[in-house]
C-alpha cells in the first residue's frame, strides 16, 4: 500500500512532498562531543545550509527487513503553521514493527522539537515528543509533524526509557489497570515475561503491590533470565512445562490466584493461563507469539465464569484521542516511576542507524532478550 508521509531535510533547501511505500530517514547528523541531544541552533530548518539530499530507508514491498529496506535519497517538505519540526533521537524496533512493516517503519520512538509552527501553542523548541498513535514512523532522523500528532514528555528521564515508552509501558499500564480491580497483594500471571511488556508488567506492578507469576519458554540461561527478572519485582519465575504441575499447588500456598492473566502467546500456554485463574477472572490477550488460536476450555467458561478479553493499545489511543487527559495522566505516572527508578527500559542494544540490517535480522531472531533501538 502506498501512502503520503512528509519527512523533514534540514540540509535541504529543496522541499517538496511524495509518497512511499516506507521510509527511515537518514540525513547528515551533528554530534557534541558523542552526545545524541541535538544542538538546536545547528540544526535550524531556516538556516539555509548547502544542499543535500536526505536519505530513507525505503521498502516497496512486503518481506524479509533486512532484504527489502533499502537506502536512497529523498526530498523533504516544508514546515506549515501548525507543524513543528522534530529531530529523532532514538527508536526501537518491536516485533509489531517486523510483522506489519507498513508506510513508515517504526511505531514508537522519542524526538525532540527543533522547531514550531507559528500557530502551535503546546510545544516549544527542545520538548521532547512521542507519538500519539501508530504508524507515524519513527525510523527516520528528521520530520515536520502535525502538533496534534505528538505529546510532550518529561526530558529529565533516559533517552532509552523515553524512546520504549510509548508501546509496551503504555499496554502493561493499561492492562493492569483497566480489566481488573487490583489491590495489593492481588496477583496476575503472564506468559511472555521476558517480553517488553512483560519486564513493564512486572515492575508496574512491583510499584502497586501486586504479585506477578511470570512464565517464560525453557532456554539454557533460564536461571540468569530469572534472576534478572525478579531483580526487577518479578514475585516467581516459573518455566511454561511448571503450569501443568503439580508444583503449582505449592506456589499457590504462598500467592493468590490471579484475577488477572496476560497473554502474548497464544495457543496451549494462553489455555494453561486460564486454568490457574481465580472463579471469574480476565484473560487479556495482547499478542500471539506462538501464532496458535487462543482455545478457551469451556469448563473455564461454565465453572469458572472467566472473561476473555483483547486489548490493543493503538485503539485505546484512539478512542481517547478526543480528550488527552487519559493519555497525559498515564504518561506522568509512567514518567514519575521511571523518574523514582521503579521502571527502566528493558534490555536495549543501541544500533547506528546505517547499521539497520544488523539491527532487524537481530530483532527477527527467537530467543532474543534485548530490544533494538535505533540511535539517529
Amino acid at each position: 500500500m502506498w501512502l503520503p508521509f512528509r519527512i523533514v531535510c534540514l540540509r535541504s533547501q529543496t522541499v517538496c512532498r511524495r509518497s512511499f511505500a516506507a521510509a527511515l530517514l537518514k540525513c547528515s547528523r551533528h554530534k557534541d562531543n558523542g552526545n545524541v541531544t541535538a544542538n538546536v541552533s545547528l540544526f535550524s530548518h531556516s538556516a539555509g545550509l548547502a544542499a543535500q539530499p536526505c536519505k530513507a530507508l525505503l521498502f516497496r514491498k512486503h518481506g524479509n527487513p533486512s532484504q527489502v529496506v533499502q537506502l536512497e535519497g529523498v526530498d523533504l517538505p516544508p514546515m506549515g503553521a501548525k507543524d513543528v519540526l522534530v529531530k529523532m533521537l532514538a527508536a526501537p524496533i518491536n516485533s509489531s514493527d517486523i510483522n506489519m512493516i507498513q508506510a513508515v517503519g517504526g511505531n514508537e520512538g522519542v524526538a525532540q522539537v527543533i522547531e514550531v509552527g507559528c500557530q502551535v501553542k503546546s510545544l516549544k523548541t527542545g520538548d521532547w515528543v512521542i507519538p500519539k498513535d501508530a504508524g507515524l514512523g519513527t525510523w527516520r532522523t528528521e520530520a515536520v509533524l502535525a502538533e496534534d500528532d505528538v505529546i510532550s514528555l518529561s526530558n529529565d528521564i533516559p533517552l532509552l526509557s523515553a524512546a520504549t515508552l510509548g508501546v509496551n509501558p503504555c499496554t502493561a499500564f493499561r492492562m493492569l489497570s483497566d480489566f481488573e480491580d487490583l489491590k495489593p497483594g492481588d496477583s496476575v500471571i503472564q506468559n511472555a515475561a521476558n517480553s517488553g511488556v512483560g519486564q513493564a508488567v512486572i515492575q508496574i506492578a512491583a510499584a502497586r503491590g501486586i504479585n506477578t507469576i511470570n512464565v517464560v519458554r525453557d532456554r539454557p540461561e533460564f536461571t540468569q533470565l530469572s534472576d534478572r527478572l525478579k531483580a526487577m519485582g518479578g514475585t516467581h519465575v516459573i518455566k511454561e512445562e511448571a503450569l501443568r504441575r503439580p508444583e503449582m499447588k505449592e506456589l499457590f500456598k504462598t500467592c493468590p490466584k490471579p484475577k488477572l492473566a496476560l497473554n502474548g502467546v497464544g495457543g496451549k500456554s494462553a489455555t494453561e493461563l486460564l486454568r490457574h485463574l481465580q472463579f471469574g477472572g480476565s484473560m487479556v490477550t495482547y499478542g500471539g507469539m506462538a501464532k496458535q488460536p487462543v482455545t478457551v476450555p469451556v469448563s473455564a467458561l461454565i465453572f469458572k465464569d472467566v472473561k476473555v478479553r483483547g486489548f490493543w493499545v493503538t485503539q485505546w489511543k484512539r478512542d481517547h484521542s478526543s480528550d488527552g487527559r487519559a493519555f497525559r495522566a498515564m504518561l506522568d505516572e509512567l514518567c514519575h516511576l521511571i523518574q523514582q527508578g521503579k521502571l527502566t527500559a528493558p534490555v536495549c542494544t543501541e544500533v547506528g542507524l546505517r547499521d539497520y540490517n544488523k539491527a532487524l535480522d537481530t530483532a527477527m531472531q527467537p530467543f532474543t532478550s534485548a530490544k533494538q533501538v535505533l540511535i539517529m
